[in-house]
């Protein structure tokens, strides 16, 4: 063997001790590989039942690449696929996940073919292409270009395609994961859908970073009284019964509930809102000055309101066997999403005193996922979202935000792993355009856009340096 020169040697031996470098991902060579994955994942009709089909898709791919696969099944029909690169241990793994179901569409009711993935006007077109394929063929793309690149991982990458997000009453998704293979999964921190970024005038104004999200806490209201005949009015008809307990419930507004990112949330919008709307949104972290901004709210930002406090919504009712009898029991299914922290046995109970009627019962219905914490804002994890998102998109505002919806976040962060939304970037004009809509669409450049995103992030976050 040829020696090195004693200069050479030391240069060598500097080179190799030096500390690896975060690969340079350049999007522009593999925007056609990345958007024919994305295509292909929504041409994949994958509704509730066949997710097993993106499985089979993800399992080729990644295999082909030398990234080995592990599927966890609950139904054969429903498995969810995990893979994982392996670092050196230095540090806890990072997941990042997304689901492979859609929800149902009616094919009649759409422009274009919902699995067509078709381009048009500067979109793609069709079901998932905002929830949740986007992520999923990201998280895959990332996964890829790590393994391409050779660099030295600190932690492992966990990627996770679930199954059962949108539909899963017999726990075939992350429950199943959570429950009986959560080993496959443990990280110290997990990325998925729940963010979103806001385009106005051509450019990125906000980014948010979904933190927390409301925990739904379902209930029946059930008023019974006796039957009777339809010709003769009864003040204890059950059906008067429930009307003013829903009425009622409609009347009440629960306190407001702020948490660190919902407080962090109105301190920044305030910094980049109009005056007016600034001055509501610090009132609304000012006691003596919070009422009038919380009925401006509940009026005209119902959206915003909802973020604020344990929210009530009246969704079903059933009541009657006929025109001509009075039922002797209503009821009606009320859609309640919990604040993180809200002791929901109480708020049950606040909600008998405001009903104030013993003939109308508050009937829990069985919990869909379980209470689980904010995820912290002073986090590693947060930090290089923020950090990553500013890189990206200058001057941008990010925001934490609590979602009033609900993920498989939940689990994770129930699990005790601090989980991070994140979403790519949408118009205001495109609002109409979004998950579960029958004109479904996302704009090919912010496709490309949340892929740099998410590589600035993961590769940020993994990557020795």
């Amino acid at each position: 063997m040829k020696k090195l020169p004693f200069a050479g040697l030391i240069a060598a031996l500097c080179a190799s001790m030096a500390p690896a470098q975060i690969p340079a991902l350049d999007l522009q060579s593999v925007r056609p590989e990345f958007l024919g994955v994305y295509r292909s994942l929504v041409q994949i009709d994958s509704t509730a039942g066949h997710e097993t089909r993106v499985v089979d898709y993800l399992r080729r791919i990644l295999e082909g690449e030398g990234i080995p696969t592990q599927t966890f099944a609950l139904d054969p029909d429903r498995a969810n696929l995990v893979a994982r690169l392996t670092g050196n241990g230095t540090r806890r793994p990072l997941l990042i996940l997304a689901h492979t179901d859609v929800v149902l569409v009616q094919p009649e009711k759409w422009p274009l073919d919902p699995f067509g993935a078709i381009m048009k006007d500067g979109y793609v077109w069709g079901r998932g292409t905002r929830d949740d394929k986007d992520k999923l063929a990201t998280n895959l793309m990332v996964m890829l270009l790590l393994k391409r690149s050779g660099a030295q991982l600190d932690r492992d990458v966990i990627f996770l395609a679930e199954s059962g997000e949108e539909a899963d009453p017999k726990g075939v998704g992350i429950n199943f994961m959570v429950e009986h293979h959560f080993d496959a999964i443990d990280a110290e921190f997990a990325i998925t859908e729940g963010g979103s970024a806001r385009l106005a005038g051509g450019a990125v104004k906000t980014v948010s970073i979904g933190t927390a999200e409301k925990l739904p806490a379902r209930v029946r209201l059930v008023a019974t009284g006796p039957a009777g005949h339809g010709s003769v009015p009864r003040l204890d008809n059950p059906l008067l019964r429930l009307s003013a307990a829903i009425s009622r419930l409609g009347a009440w507004q629960p306190p407001m509930r702020l948490n660190d990112t919902t407080r962090t949330y109105l301190e920044k919008l305030a910094t980049i809102s109009p005056p007016a709307q600034a001055a509501r949104y610090r009132d609304l972290l000012l006691p003596a000055r919070t009422a009038a901004a919380q009925r401006y709210l509940r009026e005209h930002e119902p959206g915003l309101d909802s973020m604020l406090r344990t929210s009530i919504v009246p969704t079903m009712l059933k009541a009657g066997v006929a025109a001509n009898v009075i039922p002797s029991e209503a009821e009606a299914t009320l859609d309640i999403r919990a604040v993180p922290g809200e002791d929901i046995a109480k708020f049950y109970a606040a909600m008998a005193q405001i009903i104030a009627d013993p003939a109308v019962k508050i009937v829990p219905l069985p919990a869909t996922r379980p209470a689980s914490p904010a995820s912290p804002l002073n986090t590693e994890m947060y930090r290089t979202l923020e950090t990553a998102a500013r890189r990206l998109y200058p001057g941008v505002t990010v925001l934490p935000s609590m979602s009033t919806g609900a993920s498989d976040m939940a689990q994770l962060r129930a699990k005790g792993i601090p989980s991070y939304g994140i979403g790519p970037s949408v118009a205001d004009e495109e609002s109409n355009y979004g998950a579960h809509s029958d004109v479904e669409r996302l704009a090919e450049s912010s496709l490309y856009q949340f892929l740099e995103f998410t590589w600035s992030v993961v590769s940020e976050t993994v990557v020795h340096k």
